[in-house]
């Protein structure tokens, strides 16, 4: 096992980091934790073997050996939270069968609140109560359950919330409508234009990717420092490219699959052939999603699902004659879906026959979800549509 060790001598006053610093490419969250370690007294480094996708960190003191995966969330908030918890104990479980250490899940956020933290403990004795888990906050705070791992727990700093804190995190949010519309432009070169309408290009500076993606300066560059504080943007070469592209996928889905409103529909003419689905989307200035706009692109995998459309708003009182909601005991033969992030959406849709269908890159991310088959339809996609836009397990 081919390993980078960063390791803490503990003194008799002291501690000292040495022989080197943590490596610069580390993200933050990473960096955070490994020094939190090493302040304890830890052993830190990074690993991973040839036949398995490096472990974010292994920590070791004594008898005790961690491998850990990191996650790190923007918003302090539950339901942002305990899925990335989820995926971190999972991946977590994986490596340890690997190494023979014990699995240790971590979730960085900016303030970890009282009752975060409650929440994540009642997640934690129902769900995985046999993992290690841990919460560290920017403000300072460190919060662990598992063997050995007390001392690690610090009370954190108290910090003044600004007044609009709430714009803050908003506009820091790494998956927000406009920075999932920017990455489809990042990654657009990689992709057919039949399957996302995006402008094609390499990018120098943020000014250049606000030019293609015709947004503001000040958004192209909020989304670029988030990407680099994320490890996610290698700025190395002549031209921006994205990174650590498995982990970037397996954040974006995870945002992107919140819940919307929507609405079942019964429509008086058939929905299918597909020319008349596309028919109903134009008159409803909609999208077609998920299984139907992967069939109208020619990536469909899964059949018998029923067809969405994506509205900018939902709107009952402004549907076309013939379409009317479904009444109770009706079988629906369309659903309309509110789209969470319209201007990516939309922006990003091919026009066929008049109408848009999702781009590849957003029926991914709708169907990753997906109770009906989803993870089918997104697994197709990933092995034999993306592969080489989502990289290497290990990059």
């Amino acid at each position: 096992m081919a390993k980078v060790s960063i390791m803490a001598v503990i003194g008799p006053s002291e501690t000292t980091v040495m022989p080197s610093p943590l490596p610069p490419h580390w993200p933050a969250a990473e960096r955070q934790l490994a020094e939190h370690f090493l302040r304890h007294g830890w052993h830190v480094s990074a690993a991973g073997t040839p036949a398995e996708p490096a472990a974010d960190l292994l920590a070791e003191k004594g008898p005790l050996h961690y491998v850990v995966e990191v996650k790190s969330s923007a918003e302090p908030r539950a339901d942002r939270v305990l899925p990335m918890l989820s995926q971190a104990i999972l991946q977590a479980s994986r490596h340890a069968l690997h190494t023979g250490a014990q699995p240790l899940a971590v979730v960085h956020v900016r303030q970890a609140s009282d009752g975060l933290v409650d929440k994540i403990r009642a997640f934690h004795q129902a769900y995985a109560p046999e993992t290690a888990i841990g919460v560290l906050s920017s403000a300072g705070g460190a919060w662990f359950i598992g063997e050995g791992l007390e001392e690690l727990n610090v009370a954190p700093t108290i910090e003044p919330v600004p007044s609009n804190a709430g714009t803050l995190r908003h506009a820091s949010d790494l998956f927000s409508d406009l920075n999932q519309w920017m990455l489809k432009v990042l990654l657009a070169p990689e992709i057919p234009e039949r399957l996302l309408h995006a402008p094609r290009g390499e990018y120098r500076t943020g000014g250049d990717l606000a030019a293609a993606a015709q947004v503001s300066a000040m958004s192209a560059s909020r989304l670029l420092r988030r990407l680099g504080e994320e490890g996610f943007l290698d700025t190395s070469g002549k031209t921006i490219r994205l990174v650590r592209r498995r982990e970037l996928f397996l954040r974006w889905s995870s945002a992107a699959g919140r819940s919307s409103a929507e609405m079942r529909m019964t429509s008086v003419l058939p929905i299918s052939p597909p020319k008349n689905l596309l028919r109903i989307a134009q008159h409803l200035d909609a999208c077609v999603g998920m299984f139907s706009a992967a069939d109208l692109l020619g990536v469909g995998h899964v059949s018998g699902v029923l067809p969405y459309a994506y509205v900018r708003r939902l709107a009952p009182s402004q549907l076309p004659p013939g379409l009317m909601p479904t009444q109770p005991g009706d079988r629906p033969q369309l659903i309309l879906k509110q789209a969470l992030a319209p201007e990516s959406l939309f922006r990003g849709a091919v026009r066929l026959d008049g109408a848009l269908a999702a781009d590849v890159l957003q029926i991914f991310l709708d169907t990753t979800s997906h109770p009906s088959r989803g993870r089918e339809q997104a697994e197709f996609l990933r092995n034999n549509v993306l592969a080489d836009v989502m990289g290497a397990a290990d990059e």
